[in-house]
Protein backbone atom coordinates (compact mmCIF):
# COMPACT_ATOMS: atom_id res chain seq x y z
CA UNK A 1 0.00 0.00 0.00
CA UNK A 2 1.31 3.73 -0.62
CA UNK A 3 1.88 5.50 2.47
CA UNK A 4 2.38 9.37 1.28
CA UNK A 5 2.76 9.95 5.31
CA UNK A 6 5.68 7.28 5.43
CA UNK A 7 8.43 9.87 5.57
CA UNK A 8 7.20 11.85 8.46
CA UNK A 9 7.58 8.46 10.83
CA UNK A 10 11.25 7.96 12.21
CA UNK A 11 10.52 4.26 12.91
CA UNK A 12 10.34 0.74 11.65
CA UNK A 13 7.51 -1.20 10.20
CA UNK A 14 6.67 -3.01 13.45
CA UNK A 15 6.37 0.59 15.66
CA UNK A 16 4.07 2.16 12.86
CA UNK A 17 1.55 -1.14 12.86
CA UNK A 18 1.75 -0.68 16.63
CA UNK A 19 1.19 2.91 16.59
CA UNK A 20 -1.52 2.51 14.02
CA UNK A 21 -3.07 -0.14 16.20
CA UNK A 22 -3.34 2.28 19.19
CA UNK A 23 -4.74 5.07 17.28
CA UNK A 24 -7.67 2.40 16.46
CA UNK A 25 -8.09 1.46 19.65
CA UNK A 26 -8.23 4.87 21.33
CA UNK A 27 -10.47 6.05 18.79
CA UNK A 28 -12.88 2.94 19.45
CA UNK A 29 -12.15 3.42 23.32
CA UNK A 30 -13.27 7.53 23.71
CA UNK A 31 -15.41 7.51 20.39
CA UNK A 32 -17.80 5.13 21.86
CA UNK A 33 -17.36 5.20 25.93
CA UNK A 34 -20.51 6.86 27.31
CA UNK A 35 -22.82 6.05 24.39
CA UNK A 36 -26.25 4.52 25.47
CA UNK A 37 -26.94 0.84 25.15
CA UNK A 38 -29.41 -1.64 25.64
CA UNK A 39 -29.86 -5.36 24.69
CA UNK A 40 -31.28 -4.17 21.36
CA UNK A 41 -28.58 -1.99 20.17
CA UNK A 42 -25.98 -4.50 20.71
CA UNK A 43 -25.05 -5.92 17.81
CA UNK A 44 -25.76 -3.04 15.52
CA UNK A 45 -23.41 -0.76 18.06
CA UNK A 46 -20.93 -3.83 17.76
CA UNK A 47 -20.96 -4.02 13.84
CA UNK A 48 -20.98 0.02 13.90
CA UNK A 49 -17.72 0.36 15.76
CA UNK A 50 -15.87 -2.73 13.70
CA UNK A 51 -16.83 -1.00 10.60
CA UNK A 52 -15.52 2.22 11.55
CA UNK A 53 -11.89 0.34 12.55
CA UNK A 54 -12.46 -1.55 8.96
CA UNK A 55 -12.11 1.82 6.72
CA UNK A 56 -8.84 2.90 8.29
CA UNK A 57 -5.45 2.49 6.92
CA UNK A 58 -4.28 -0.57 6.93
CA UNK A 59 -6.48 -2.37 9.29
CA UNK A 60 -6.61 -6.06 8.03
CA UNK A 61 -9.47 -7.28 10.41
CA UNK A 62 -11.46 -5.90 13.38
CA UNK A 63 -13.80 -7.64 15.95
CA UNK A 64 -15.56 -6.01 18.25
CA UNK A 65 -17.63 -7.59 21.62
CA UNK A 66 -19.91 -5.71 24.16
CA UNK A 67 -20.49 -8.24 27.26
CA UNK A 68 -23.96 -8.84 26.91
CA UNK A 69 -24.40 -9.75 30.48
CA UNK A 70 -23.21 -6.60 31.67
CA UNK A 71 -25.29 -4.89 30.30
CA UNK A 72 -28.50 -7.10 30.99
CA UNK A 73 -27.50 -6.95 34.90
CA UNK A 74 -26.39 -2.94 34.74
CA UNK A 75 -30.13 -1.82 33.12
CA UNK A 76 -32.08 0.27 35.65
CA UNK A 77 -35.43 1.57 35.17
CA UNK A 78 -35.12 3.09 31.97
CA UNK A 79 -33.55 -0.31 30.64
CA UNK A 80 -30.34 1.34 29.28
CA UNK A 81 -26.98 2.03 30.71
CA UNK A 82 -23.96 3.56 28.84
CA UNK A 83 -20.94 1.89 27.37
CA UNK A 84 -17.84 1.69 29.35
CA UNK A 85 -14.58 -0.13 29.27
CA UNK A 86 -14.97 -2.70 30.82
CA UNK A 87 -17.55 -4.16 28.47
CA UNK A 88 -15.22 -4.04 25.90
CA UNK A 89 -13.70 -7.17 24.08
CA UNK A 90 -11.69 -5.63 20.79
CA UNK A 91 -9.07 -6.74 18.64
CA UNK A 92 -7.65 -5.51 15.29
CA UNK A 93 -5.36 -6.56 13.24
CA UNK A 94 -2.69 -4.01 11.19
CA UNK A 95 -0.94 -4.60 8.21
CA UNK A 96 1.91 -2.42 7.38
CA UNK A 97 3.99 -3.29 4.23
CA UNK A 98 4.72 -6.95 5.50
CA UNK A 99 4.45 -6.58 9.03
CA UNK A 100 1.52 -8.02 10.78
CA UNK A 101 0.51 -7.14 14.54
CA UNK A 102 -2.75 -7.65 16.99
CA UNK A 103 -3.63 -4.94 18.94
CA UNK A 104 -6.32 -5.59 21.83
CA UNK A 105 -8.46 -3.56 24.08
CA UNK A 106 -9.56 -5.87 26.91
CA UNK A 107 -10.93 -5.35 30.48
CA UNK A 108 -8.08 -6.87 32.64
CA UNK A 109 -10.21 -7.55 35.66
CA UNK A 110 -6.70 -7.87 37.96
CA UNK A 111 -5.62 -4.50 37.22
CA UNK A 112 -9.65 -2.85 36.94
CA UNK A 113 -8.69 -1.53 33.83
CA UNK A 114 -9.60 -1.67 30.10
CA UNK A 115 -5.67 -2.48 28.83
CA UNK A 116 -4.93 -1.83 25.69
CA UNK A 117 -1.76 -3.55 23.94
CA UNK A 118 -0.23 -6.16 21.37
CA UNK A 119 -0.18 -9.60 21.75
CA UNK A 120 -1.29 -12.65 18.98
Amino acid sequence: MHDPARNRFNCTDRERAIFEAGIKLGTIYHQYVGVPINLSNLASLQNAMKESMLVQPFVESAEVKIDSEKVEKRQGTYKYITLSGDMLAVKVRIRYNNTEVTGHLQYVKEMDYPLMYVGD
